[in-house]
């Protein structure tokens, strides 16, 4: 199917991967150039976009600290149910 009548892989397929990867590149970089017009855009369509993976705790309100740290309790009680349990916080840096 991916392969051409000498075991290599089709010309076709390269091909398509490459631009596959190209346009995507393009795609992020012309988001990340224009970020605070589509996420302003997709926002007045209903569509929450999170601003950044690291927050800055200082310059957040009250209700949004709060939703973080509910948010972080919730991810620490489904790691303790699936892996096993560190009798003490040392127990995890210990080598």
């Amino acid at each position: 199917m991916f392969r051409n009548a000498n075991g290599g892989i089709k010309k076709d397929y390269i091909t398509g991967i490459l631009l596959g990867v190209g346009i995507s590149a393009l795609g992020f970089y012309v988001y990340k150039k224009n970020q605070d017009k589509v996420d302003g855009f997709l926002e007045s369509q209903g569509i929450n976009i999170k601003k950044s993976n690291s927050s800055n705790f200082k310059d957040m309100d009250i209700k949004s600290l709060i939703e973080t740290k509910e948010h972080l309790e919730d991810l620490i009680a489904e790691r303790e149910m699936t892996e096993e349990p560190i009798s003490s916080p040392t127990d995890c840096c210990e080598e």
